[in-house]
């Protein structure tokens, strides 16, 4: 993708990433507003009582940005959407708005909790006491806001089939994003210019798989024959290949390699990469075990076909 102006004057675009800009933080409250529906704000200004209308809420919101995380957080809004569960949510809500209100709700549960229940292994849970390091990341709002658009971005998934070249010919070869075997050697195959936005998604699919669908993750560790190739991609050390007792582990360290090569490779084409992905980069044990905690309170409640990715 080309670069862009992110249009305030604040914040650029560059290979899909929205990137700091030398003046200052980025704007994350404003952010949301491009992703909420007027329907979405209809069902948060009823709910809450804050404003009669959509159009009222969102210049409410323009003049008092830091208002957004009241309203998400806000548990009138939480039980219009999920007091009742088993009535179907409202086709009306975004996926956006949905993420956005369960992330809040664990950073509101994670401020009260003592501990947390830990995954330890497929189907198995420890208390864990060590609340402190999740709070640290759920409390910040541009983490936030990072979460809320990594789990949107997950409710539709690429798949498809592209031609590769073999020993024996051409071949067609099906791949999904959710498969991080297929996505590494595509990402290995495009331009330069093109590999940071690839490399930002392999990180993304890493923390994906391994903190909503853990027990899934674990019991599908990537297969021995793939991951030299993959551990190669990450840019992490090989000796990570040899180690196959801990898949959540090894995703974790694939997916904190693959950040810090977006980084690099943005830096390497523009002058410059995505700081915060440095962040998640350096913590993404901790927010994986965030969406840990979302996914087992929250999202498999939902219904069982929560319980494995699709695709």
């Amino acid at each position: 993708e080309s670069l862009a102006d992110g249009g305030n004057g604040d914040t650029m675009v560059v290979f899909g990433f929205i990137m700091e800009s030398s003046g200052g933080m980025l704007n994350y409250p404003m952010l949301y507003l491009e992703h909420l529906s007027e329907s979405d704000l209809e069902l948060m200004a009823r709910a809450t009582g804050r404003r009669p209308d959509a159009a009222a809420l969102r210049t409410q919101l323009r003049s008092a940005p830091e208002t957004i995380d009241l309203l998400l957080g806000a548990p009138e809004l939480y039980d219009a959407v999920f007091g009742d569960l088993d009535t179907p949510l409202a086709s009306a809500v975004s996926p956006f708005l949905v993420f956005g209100m369960l992330v809040n709700r664990v950073a509101a549960d994670l401020r009260e909790a003592s501990y947390v229940l830990e995954w330890s292994a497929p189907k198995q849970r420890l208390p864990v006491f060590d609340v402190v390091s999740l709070r640290q990341i759920i409390d910040d709002p541009a983490r936030r806001y990072f979460l809320v658009e990594l789990l949107t971005s997950f409710t539709k998934v690429t798949s498809g089939s592209t031609w590769v070249r073999t020993r024996k010919g051409y071949r067609r070869r099906r791949y999904s994003e959710l498969d991080p075997v297929r996505l590494a050697e595509m990402v290995d195959l495009l331009p330069a210019s093109q590999r940071p936005g690839g490399y930002r998604r392999l990180g993304d699919v890493a923390l994906f798989l391994s903190g909503v669908f853990p027990d899934h993750t674990a019991t599908n560790p990537v297969e021995p024959r793939h991951r030299e190739n993959i551990v190669r991609s990450a840019g992490i050390p090989e000796s990570a290949a040899l180690d196959q007792r801990n898949a959540l582990g090894f995703h974790e360290a694939l997916g904190a390699g693959w950040y810090r090569r977006a980084v690099d490779a943005a830096a390497a084409a523009v002058g410059a990469g995505p700081s915060f992905l440095l962040d998640v980069a350096d913590h993404f044990r901790e927010t994986r075990r965030v969406l840990n905690y979302l996914a087992d309170r929250y999202l498999f409640r939902l219904g069982p076909g929560l319980m494995r990715p699709a695709g």
